[in-house]
């Protein structure tokens, strides 16, 4: 493949996609709406290089999809486009609505239309490739990982919405033949992610030597995996996956998330030391729950390393430390985002 329509590649997981697919040689055309996740200070590095080109708009508008794919003729679209924030979803499921379901159903369309006008070697090697999330399982009990068979039962309106796009991306496959795969991803972190999610929220409370707020008990459980080992993964479904399918994507490293801001606690300690000498730890504060908190996450990425030998490459530990890293040689990059709207307000994990 040479060139891949991306859409939401200004976000968390979708930038570090494209800056690893523009390192790797890949000509990547990229639409992102820029609503407040969207950060194009991420994609700094790529202004000069004539292998991204940038295009602003909803995945929702048509006209401008069609003519981007006519124009540019990508051999694959990656659709990472979504509102993706629960609590932001239990205060206004409709925008979640309007991007997950509306917004992929056009997409879908326009992908659909394009690849029918496609000779057929060009159809036969085209792909539309839908990332998704573990949250569409439901949540699971003390035991156990979600499959790709599990049932579906989403328990937000976030995870609602993402489940109601995965089904369209099926039906496509099945009823219009549309070359389709899906990957279903536990809990991201890393690089460029926006500091309402917890690691980077937490990350930058403690450095601050702020209190630093844990939902209910803090014992609810997810599986992290570093962004570039996701990246990694739809990169190697993108090439050999097979058409219609789904494939898991884990990073094999379930944490409870009280255990998960204690590990950065300690990692900044050893680090920089608060002025007045106090374990950053001592700095939790346990907040009232969010409304219908899934308790646990677990993701069996089995079929991923049998059919197509995916293996995460960070451990948690590994990962962890890069990202803390990461975050304090990157204050301005935070400081940038801090400038807009947001306020560090905990909104989840």
């Amino acid at each position: 493949m040479e060139t891949l329509l991306v859409t939401g590649g200004a976000g968390f997981i979708g930038a570090n996609f494209v800056l690893q697919a523009v390192a790797d040689g890949l000509r990547v055309v990229n639409l992102d709406k820029l609503t407040y996740a969207g950060n194009l200070d991420t994609l700094a590095s790529l202004q000069a290089s004539d292998r991204h080109l940038f295009a602003h708009g909803d995945i929702g508008n048509r006209a401008l999809v069609a003519g981007l794919l006519a124009e540019h003729r990508p051999q694959a679209i990656v659709n990472f486009a979504a509102e993706s924030h629960v609590d932001r979803s239990i205060d206004g499921p409709a925008a979640f609505i309007e991007t997950n379901v509306v917004g992929t159903l056009g997409l879908l369309e326009c992908a659909r239309d394009y690849w029918y006008d496609l000779d057929s070697q060009a159809r036969e090697a085209f792909r539309f490739l839908h990332v998704s999330t573990d949250e569409v399982y439901g949540s699971l009990g003390t035991e156990g990982q979600f499959t790709e068979t599990t049932p579906y039962a989403p328990n937000s309106p976030y995870s609602a919405s993402k489940a109601a796009s995965d089904h369209l991306v099926r039906a496509f496959h099945h009823t219009y033949g549309l070359p389709t795969l899906t990957t279903n991803c536990s809990n991201n972190y890393g690089p460029y992610q926006f500091p309402e999610k917890l690691i980077p929220l937490v990350i930058q409370k403690a450095l601050a030597g702020e209190q630093v707020p844990v939902y209910g008990d803090g014992l609810n459980v997810r599986d992290w995996v570093h962004v570039s080992d996701h990246c990694s993964a739809i990169r190697r479904v993108l090439e050999a996956g097979r058409v219609g399918e789904t494939y898991n994507v884990g990073g094999n490293a379930e944490r409870e998330n009280l255990m998960v801001v204690k590990t950065i606690c300690a990692l900044l300690d050893a680090r920089r030391q608060l002025a007045n000498g106090r374990p950053r730890e001592s700095l939790i504060s346990f907040v009232r729950d969010r409304p219908g908190h899934d308790r646990r996450y677990a993701i069996d990425a089995g079929k991923l390393k049998r059919e197509l030998g995916w293996v995460p490459r960070q451990t948690f530990e590994s990962g962890m430390a890069h990202t803390v890293d990461w975050y304090l040689a990157n204050q301005l990059w935070v400081q940038r985002v801090l400038d807009g709207s947001y306020r560090m307000e905990r909104l989840g994990s």
